[in-house]
């Protein structure tokens, strides 16, 4: 528990100052205006700063200080930290610049403060942060230009700028905070400690961030899945593109990890994932004020068409239905609506709608239980009485167990309108698009939170002989294994396809009667990734002079493409005819570990990039929601009368390649393409595969 940061005894700034714009002035002046304890303001060139007594240290102060905020040259802070760890101060925030995010011997200086703090069992915010606020206890130890309104939404960022931004945003829409942190470069106090201390605050509801990195992934999944069991995580991870994710690293030293990484730990711990920095402010908005609703049905009500036509349109592209409304509701608003009005979803009350059919008519559609959420749209006509409207849409709502979300399109009509919703707790969206957006963010927590996450079933497997393998590879200083490795697949129970392998011409025609014909013929390659590419595949070898001619034109045509790769044969194979091809892929990232891919397999993987991402351990239900979430999913299941492939075998190796890259550490990257699935019942089998181990130590 965090309980002394946020709701300190005492505070001491270490580097107040008497000068205005000085960041030590403005963290003591907000102080000073909010917090009810003790201020000790610490700086050896004054007695006096703001009427308050002036101390040359912390040593100086004979209270116990619980929090200490610094604000010193970056270079004299691991001391001062010193001093505040033989002073017996509980925490300090750093809200110096100049560590880690401005290069080496910052990041040394950083490195030192660090270990400070853990000798002295001492926690640190930042260093680089604009501080923290926590409104309830009227804390602001921050340089923020105000203090935050006191809320339910418990927001962190890694970003100082980020942080002043949306309280300015926040202020001037109303929307208050339990907690607000600047985490800065994260030393020590992370997402995932304050996290944890959210989930148990009772002044929160809500939780938002803007983080550019995560640190200890999987914590991260464990600690996430919790909290969002119990309160909604919405957050923004920047650094999405290449071009994000240098300026991360120079902006806060955090290394990015892969985007689809960042997806698929979101999705498994039940994280709401905001692509935008508006997205988020939109949706905890919707999180702070409304129910979450039990279902993803949602009615429409409006006083124009044409905002009706593109709400829906809207709900469509968000996965949301429109309800289909009972009988007792049509006729209940056949009732009272003119004629010309349309009673089914979207209902249109028509342009001259007063306020009280407005009422009404949202009162008869909340009632419906087909309806699990509402949107309510209004267009400024010369008659609408925006502020009237505004108002019973507050009373209407006041005692539903469901989520109405407005969107007064419009400018200077709709504005008092706007302000009445906000400060009544209703959100207000100026398009509707954006409030469409924030209902789809409620229905899908509303499913994510009630999730449950079967623990993987037990896979048997030969761990002593893969280990065996990996161990021989790694003797011989070998990075990368191909076709040479099925024994590995065979170790965890993943059906191959019967091989053989040849180093002449002669023993390739040996292993294709052997196997029986057609077959394919392989290049055997380490340096060879893409074996089309370089004519190092044939297929539908029929008998002994095909097998010759194509080993003959392979070696040929090999050497013309790539004069320096190292051959070392060829690989021959049953050739398996009315099969589909997939593909199963693994990279190994840096914060979450496997990352496990599924798409169609074959020549076209890379540009198709139909695929699907998770993270491991899978379960049964994990690999099932892999291969039904890419695009192509129904060329598996069997469309226009073809016939279905088996799955069921598919999701079984997807769960046995998971255990296997996590029982082996050093395989940093593996692949089986193409995985030949056959026909519902009949299996599948691996036809070709590659990894990549990681360097010895």
């Amino acid at each position: 528990m965090l309980s002394s940061l946020f709701n300190p005894k005492s505070v001491a700034v270490i580097g107040a100052s008497n000068k205005k714009g000085k960041v030590g002035n403005a963290v003591l002046s907000n102080l000073i205006k909010d917090f009810g304890g003790n201020i000790y303001p610490v700086n050896p060139r004054n007695e006096e700063i703001e009427g308050l007594e002036c101390y040359a240290s912390i040593n100086d102060v004979s209270d116990d200080v619980d929090l200490a905020v610094v604000v010193i040259p970056a270079k004299i802070v691991p001391s001062t930290l010193e001093e505040c760890g033989r002073a017996g101060v509980k925490y300090v925030v750093v809200i110096s610049a100049g560590f880690k995010e401005a290069g080496v011997e910052g990041a040394k200086l950083e490195r030192s403060a660090l270990e400070i703090c853990r000798k002295h069992d001492m926690r640190m915010v930042g260093p680089n942060c604009l501080g923290i606020m926590d409104p309830v206890a009227g804390l602001n130890a921050s340089f923020a230009a105000s203090m935050a309104y006191e809320g339910n939404i418990a927001m962190m960022s890694q970003s100082g700028a980020i942080c002043t931004s949306t309280l300015d945003w926040a202020e001037a829409n109303g929307m208050g905070f339990s907690k607000f942190v600047s985490l800065g470069n994260k030393a020590d106090l992370g997402e995932n400690q304050f996290l944890a201390e959210f989930r148990d605050d009772p002044s929160t509801s809500v939780i938002a961030a803007y983080l550019e990195g995560i640190k200890n992934g999987s914590q991260f999944i464990e600690i996430a899945r919790d909290v969002s069991r119990k309160k909604p995580v919405v957050l923004v991870k920047s650094g999405r593109t290449a071009a994000g994710s240098r300026a991360v690293s120079s902006h806060t030293g955090t290394l990015a990890g892969s985007d689809q990484a960042y997806n698929a730990a979101f999705d498994k711990a039940g994280v709401v994932r905001a692509d935008t920095l508006e997205d988020m402010l939109d949706y905890i908005r919707a999180f702070s004020t409304q129910p979450i609703p039990a279902g993803r049905r949602i009615a429409i009500l409006t006083n124009a068409g044409g905002l009706g036509i593109l709400t829906a349109d809207a709900c469509y592209y968000e996965g949301l239905e429109l309800a289909s409304f009972s009988a007792e509701t049509i006729e209940g608003l056949r009732e009272f609506l003119p004629d010309a009005a349309s009673f089914y979803n979207p209902v249109d009350v028509l342009g001259d709608a007063s306020a009280k059919l407005y009422g009404d008519a949202l009162e008869i559609v909340l009632k419906d239980p087909n309806v699990d959420g509402v949107i309510l749209l209004t267009s400024p006509q010369a008659m609408t009485d925006v502020t009237s409207i505004a108002r019973i849409v507050i009373q209407k709502v006041e005692y539903s167990d469901k989520p109405v979300l407005c969107s007064f399109v419009g400018g200077t009509r709709v504005m008092e309108g706007n302000f009445i919703l906000v400060a009544g707790g209703v959100p207000n969206y100026i398009f509707p698009e954006r409030a469409v957006a924030s209902m789809g963010a409620l229905c899908d927590y509303g499913k994510r939170r009630n999730m449950i996450f079967p623990l993987p079933e037990p896979v048997h497997s030969d761990r002593k002989m893969a280990s065996a393998l990996l161990g021989k590879a790694a003797a011989k200083d070998k990075k990368t294994l191909g076709l040479e490795s099925f024994d590995l697949l065979k170790a965890y129970g993943i059906p191959v396809v019967e091989i053989g392998k040849a180093s002449s011409v002669e023993e390739a025609i040996e292993e294709s009667e052997r196997i029986g014909y057609p077959v394919v013929m392989k290049v055997l390659s380490p340096d060879i990734s893409h074996k089309t590419d370089v004519g190092g595949i044939r297929l539908s070898l029929m008998n002994k002079e095909d097998v010759r001619r194509a080993y003959h034109t392979m070696m040929s045509d090999v050497r013309r493409y790539m004069p320096s790769a190292r051959i070392a044969g060829v690989q021959l194979q049953r050739m398996i005819e009315g099969g589909r091809e997939v593909i199963i892929g693994m990279n190994r990232d840096v914060q979450f570990g496997p990352l496990l891919m599924f798409g169609l397999g074959g020549t076209y993987v890379e540009i198709l990039k139909d695929v699907s991402f998770r993270l491991a351990p899978l379960n049964e239900k994990d690999a099932h929601s892999m291969i039904s979430s890419i695009r192509s999913y129904p060329l598996l299941t069997g469309v226009r009368g073809e016939k279905a492939y088996d799955v069921d075998a598919v999701a079984d190796v997807l769960i046995r390649v998971s255990r296997l890259v996590e029982d082996f550490p050093q395989i940093l990257e593996f692949e089986i393409n193409p995985l030949m699935v056959l026909p519902e019942g009949d299996g599948c089998f691996a036809m070709d595969m590659r990894l990549t181990l990681k360097e010895s130590n």
